[in-house]
């Protein structure tokens, strides 16, 4: 078990707590993580791209002219692609870029991820994070005391008044210990979990 400090809303230290080792300290495997961020980014493509093809455009399907003895090159329809006006011939169309990854290897690739974090000295954790009403500056203020201006907050449960002060930040991205994943961990300087959220997170990935 790895031991890391646990701060309060005030940015003090106040006591530390064990992390689990298998996720947290966990094999760093590059490969996966990039996979993975690769999975999360094509499944964000929206894919709605479309061409039409020669029998998609208006047009008449009569040949315009006979097959021999005019001296011109031998056509079929004013469709096709060749011609303006025609058809596309290898354009793009609707599909879907998301890819499959066994549940295994995502759950692996989480492990990685937040493994870098901790080894980095870039994970922070505190025991709670709490608002009355949503206030960016106390947010802001809080983040800065622990060097965590550009951070991937973590939260165990959906708190309004977090959610709405964090995501008023540039630097800072909100998000439900259920609703992490390799990309948003990496593409952050630091990553901050509640206590709660560690407990989450570690209840699904531990080994």
């Amino acid at each position: 078990m790895a031991n890391i400090k646990v701060y309060n809303m005030q940015g003090e230290e106040a006591g530390e707590m064990e992390l689990n080792s298998s996720v947290f300290e966990a094999k760093i495997n590059i490969p996966l993580m990039h996979q993975a961020v690769v999975l999360n980014q094509a499944s964000e493509r929206r894919g709605t791209h479309e061409s039409k093809t020669r029998g998609q455009v208006s047009g008449s399907t009569k040949k315009p002219w006979r097959q021999k003895g005019t001296g011109r090159a031998r056509v079929g329809t004013k469709r096709n692609p060749v011609w303006t006006g025609g058809g596309v011939a290898f354009g793009p169309h609707k599909r879907e870029y998301g890819f499959k990854m066994p549940r295994k290897m995502r759950r692996a690739a989480l492990r990685s991820a937040l493994s870098e974090k901790f080894a980095q000295g870039e994970l922070i954790v505190f025991d709670e994070i709490t608002l009355d009403a949503p206030k960016t500056k106390t947010m802001a203020d809080l983040l800065k005391k622990v060097d965590a201006e550009n951070a991937l907050v973590v939260l165990g449960e959906f708190n309004e008044n977090v959610m709405k002060s964090v995501r008023n930040l540039a630097g800072a991205k909100p998000v439900e210990a259920t609703g992490i994943n390799v990309y948003n961990i990496l593409a952050s300087k630091k990553l901050v979990m509640t206590k709660d959220a560690v407990a989450k997170v570690e209840e699904v990935l531990a080994l």
